[in-house]
């Protein structure tokens, strides 16, 4: 990684068996007494740290608190009981009756099927709706765990599942609103309304020369009619995308594949993976004929958003290397009205080079885990 001279920084190179090198904070620095003494690194009693080989400096980890399972149930019981809340809303909007009545045609005036493509046969889901959701938590959630071989913070696992779940729910509850609300015709409606209107007779409908119908004219099956009109829009893309592009954010951040230098090849194919596999829950829709195209883009551009928000609101950053991997802080909520020890009660994250340090990535290639001297232009976080 390239280095920017800080004013708060001396270099100072620390050999450990001729292996390793650092950048301690100098002593006198203003502002870096406090930090260090607020943030000791093991085996530190000094600002000037002792000797580390290149392994034990790496694996170091900086932590003003240790993990408290009572404090985190505490800091974060309000997030968990409104993502209770707002499952619960999901849950009961999307067992609801489709709300709108919506008009379609059937036959056009010279006898012709007026909308063919909503006459596709019903088939079974290639994706099954419980299977899309699980992939879109279990498949992030593995490489969170695996990861932790490297991080070894269980607050930040569950820092980072949580922001997972955030994105998942908010994302599910806005598209089963809209299926509830507006919805929209299945390629497969015409299959399983059966409408009770012989081809070639007199357009008794409504609206103009009586060629719309509503779904009072259906035979079929009434849950199967109360899902066929519930197109727009669809839950896997939503769910997929909402899963699998956080991942995505996540890889970039923990890998550091957009940053200040060219990682491996594969970190780069491991980056964009996730995104195949939504892209292909999302396509796979317009194979059984579950869903029109339109309905999965609109899913995968929900989806998404929901990822970018979730992951910047516990994330310091959405594309900034030098900081997109550091989980925000937090110390005072509803239940813990106390700020954790050496923690201001605001709870800022000041994008400071000294703050930089405190979380590491995965990636060690650019020196990320041995020089960790944070440098480059600032995206979407400002300061070093």
């Amino acid at each position: 990684m390239t280095s920017v001279p800080q004013p708060a920084l001396a270099a100072e190179k620390v050999r450990h068996g001729g292996l390793s090198t650092r950048y301690a904070p100098a002593p006198n620095s203003t502002g870096v007494q406090e930090y260090m003494n607020a943030y000791p690194q093991s085996g530190a009693t000094e600002p000037n740290l002792p000797p580390m080989g290149r392994t034990e400096y790496a694996n170091a980890s900086p932590r003003p608190h240790s993990f408290s399972a009572s404090r985190w149930i505490r800091l974060y019981a309000v997030d968990l009981l409104t993502m209770a809340a707002m499952g619960a809303i999901g849950l009961g909007v999307y067992e609801a009756d489709p709300a709108p009545s919506r008009s379609f045609p059937i036959y056009n005036l010279d006898g012709a099927i007026a909308y063919p493509e909503f006459a596709y046969p019903l088939r079974k889901n290639i994706i099954p709706i419980w299977l899309a959701a699980l992939l879109a938590f279990i498949c992030p959630f593995v490489f969170f765990v695996l990861f932790q071989i490297r991080l070894r913070s269980l607050e930040l696992l569950l820092g980072t599942t949580m922001g997972l779940l955030e994105s998942l729910i908010t994302a599910a509850v806005f598209q089963v609103f809209h299926k509830w609300l507006i919805g929209g015709l299945r390629p497969h409606f015409l299959s399983v309304c059966q409408p009770r209107v012989p081809p070639g007779g007199p357009l008794t409908g409504n609206g103009f020369q009586g060629i719309m119908y509503d779904r009072s004219i259906c035979t079929g099956d009434k849950s199967t009619i109360d899902d066929s009109l519930e197109s727009w829009m669809s839950g896997h893309s939503t769910a997929a995308f909402a899963g699998f592009v956080y991942l995505f954010l996540y890889f970039n951040a923990q890998l550091k594949v957009m940053a200040d230098h060219r990682p491996a090849y594969w970190k780069m194919i491991l980056t964009v993976a996730p995104i195949l596999g939504a892209s292909l829950i999302a396509a796979s829709l317009t194979v059984d004929e579950f869903h029109n195209w339109y309905d999965c883009l609109g899913g995968a551009v929900v989806g998404t958003f929901c990822a970018f928000i979730a992951y910047r609101k516990n994330f310091a950053a959405l594309w900034d290397f030098r900081f997109n991997h550091i989980l925000l802080p937090r110390s005072t909520s509803l239940f813990h009205r106390t700020p954790i020890d050496l923690e201001a009660p605001t709870s800022r994250f000041s994008y400071s080079t000294p703050e930089a340090l405190i979380q590491r990535p995965v990636a060690s290639e650019g020196g990320w885990r041995r020089d960790l001297r944070p440098a480059g232009a600032p995206n979407d976080a400002l300061g070093v």
